[in-house]
């Protein structure tokens, strides 16, 4: 369901109702965000006790939605989700409970020839 291939996340600053529906959220998008509801693109909303999120994207015949609720902890406050916006792999381990502010990416590698 979460695929690369340029697919970013992009987190909501503000807390949202949770009682929102995929009509409401995807109107959302714009104001929020500066984006186009149907791009494709993951939008992350969170609850204000950080205990639930939902996910909405355009699947390219109809919106989908995922709503999540932890049963225990919280989710990252969402400036710590990123700005910029989250790979699709970023939200993936997010959304599994790992802490990416401690994770670190290896080091890109240069190479010139094939051994």
């Amino acid at each position: 369901m979460l695929n690369g291939g340029g697919v970013r996340a992009y987190v909501c600053a503000e807390a949202v109702d949770m009682r929102k529906s995929i009509d409401a959220l995807s109107v959302l998008v714009q104001p929020v965000f500066a984006a186009d509801p149907f791009s494709g693109h993951w939008f992350v909303f969170l609850a204000r006790s950080r205990t639930k999120v939902k996910l909405l994207y355009w699947d390219g015949n109809g919106f989908v939605l995922v709503y999540k609720r932890l049963e225990k902890g919280c989710f990252p406050k969402p400036e710590e989700w990123c700005e910029r916006g989250l790979t699709a792999v970023e939200l993936s381990a997010l959304l599994a409970g790992i802490d990416l502010s401690r994770a670190t990416r290896a080091t890109s590698v240069r190479a010139s020839r094939v051994m």
